[in-house]
């Protein structure tokens, strides 16, 4: 993952320098081209489109778009389910979940969750508007955060710029955001056909209230790279290999007739009659002694199948993420005999919920900024994320480990375990209610009548 460093001692927040982010803008620049070859694979703009052949030749050029479906299976585990709070030392945080729903955070962590499938790296942008908190995905390749020198590596502001055209001039302007700790700066630079920048200014910094950097980075992984990223060079190998088995294919269709000992013609237009006389007849009458077949190219079609199936096997093997409609997922399997199947997955999912929750982290203290403002004090730390998979349920199996461990587990945990349930507290609540109501229905059944000690001693009384 390229990481971007500014030094410590030349850093102010109060006075961005205009000309450093414009030399970190064209570094980055350098970087995004690895980005825009993820997002092309995902779009399906593969290397085999570009190919050509000789004129006349059948130039097939087939997408098998297995970077599509390695992204959206790996993301779709990892976050088809909305990621589920609580507090480690029961905390309320009732508040603290409604301001997420208000900022639509279901939304953005899915829209994150299938850019760091892509890309590798995942950017969020937390802004302030009618008093109210908003969360909102960003582009990474139009996107940044920048460190100092130290061995912290403490984030000091993070970039996100768009180009826009002027159509009188033809020059190209870009829109430049830097967010600090508790600025917010907007800057202008131009840029010529050929390259060469023009400062545009900026403007006075304004105060955006959060009390840290309001751009989030999340990362796929140590190295920040896509979960299909070095599969492209399999993923072109077999879109070759299945367009030149439709090309061979259509040259089979359009084989050439050789004629021995004979002609259709004496030139090249009445041969040419002939050819369609031949093509509307099916039928070629020769002179004896003389014969007709077609020039064919052989092929060992079980041995292009054997590859075929060999590369999209080192496809999803390479990538860890299994191929759903192999015949290894048909039938029904227990619950260990699918995590087994699944194994790799959830060893690739492990590594995106880590780095996931330490870009959460960074979330949760803004949103507690925000709150504090109001008089509602939650302390981030005790929040803690849980991402549930989606994977089906055997809820037989499910019951009956509950069955076994109520007496060794709590009630809350064991109903956190059931994929239908997303409030374990409210569920419990109605249980008690429900336990109660049971309760109270017996008891007019068997005709026993509420204890009136109150009554019963004003009679004694009297």
């Amino acid at each position: 993952m390229k990481q971007f460093v500014y030094p410590l001692e030349k850093y102010r927040e109060d006075d961005i320098d205009i000309a450093a982010i414009r030399i970190l803008m064209e570094r980055h620049e350098r970087f995004a081209e690895k980005l825009r070859k993820n997002k092309m694979y995902y779009d399906g703009k593969h290397r085999i489109t570009e190919k050509s052949r000789t004129t006349g030749a059948p130039n097939e050029k087939v997408v098998c778009n297995h970077a599509k479906d390695i992204a959206d299976t790996a993301s779709g585990y990892f976050m088809g389910n909305p990621v589920t709070y609580r507090a480690a030392d029961n905390e309320d945080i009732s508040q603290l979940l409604k301001t997420f729903k208000m900022a639509y955070t279901d939304d953005t962590d899915a829209e994150l969750a299938l850019e760091l499938s892509i890309s590798g790296v995942a950017y969020e942008y937390l802004y302030m508007k009618d008093g109210i908190i908003h969360s909102k995905p960003l582009n990474p390749i139009h996107t940044f955060i920048v460190v100092d020198d130290t061995i912290e590596e403490n984030i000091l502001f993070g970039v996100y710029y768009w180009k826009k055209k002027d159509d009188v001039s033809g020059m190209y302007i870009w829109k430049v955001t830097v967010a600090t700790e508790h600025f917010l700066y907007t800057m202008s630079l131009q840029s010529d056909t050929a390259g060469n920048w023009t400062d545009r200014g900026k403007e006075a910094p304004k105060e955006h209230r959060l009390s840290g950097v309001p751009i989030i980075e999340y990362l796929n992984n140590k190295f920040g790279m896509g979960d299909y990223e070095q599969q492209i060079p399999l993923i072109d190998a077999y879109n070759t290999l299945m367009s030149d088995r439709i090309n061979d294919k259509e040259q089979f269709v359009d084989a050439l007739l050789v004629l021995y000992g004979a002609s259709l013609a004496d030139d090249e237009e009445e041969a040419r009659e002939a050819a369609q006389v031949l093509r509307e007849n099916k039928m070629l009458e020769l002179p004896e002694g003389s014969r007709a077949e077609y020039l064919l190219r052989t092929f060992d079609e079980e041995g292009i199948e054997t590859l075929r199936k060999a590369l999209k096997e080192d496809i999803y093997t390479f990538s860890h993420v299994p191929n759903l409609t192999d015949e290894n997922f048909s039938g029904n399997s227990s619950g260990v005999a699918m995590e087994f199947k699944l194994l790799g997955l959830e060893m690739l999912t492990k590594i995106k919920t880590r780095y996931y929750k330490k870009g959460l982290r960074q979330r949760f203290r803004l949103f507690c900024n925000v709150l504090r403002m109001k008089n509602i004090n939650i302390e981030p730390e005790s929040i803690v994320a849980d991402f549930p998979r989606t994977l089906p349920k055997n809820l037989l199996e499910l019951s009956q480990v509950i069955q076994n461990l109520r007496d060794d587990v709590s009630a809350k945990t064991l109903i956190r375990l059931l994929p239908f349930v997303e409030d374990p507290d409210g569920e419990l609540s109605e249980v008690e209610k429900q336990k109660k109501k049971q309760l109270e229905e017996q008891k007019l059944m068997f005709g026993v009548q509420p204890n009136d000690t109150d009554g019963d001693l004003q009679d004694e009384e009297e």
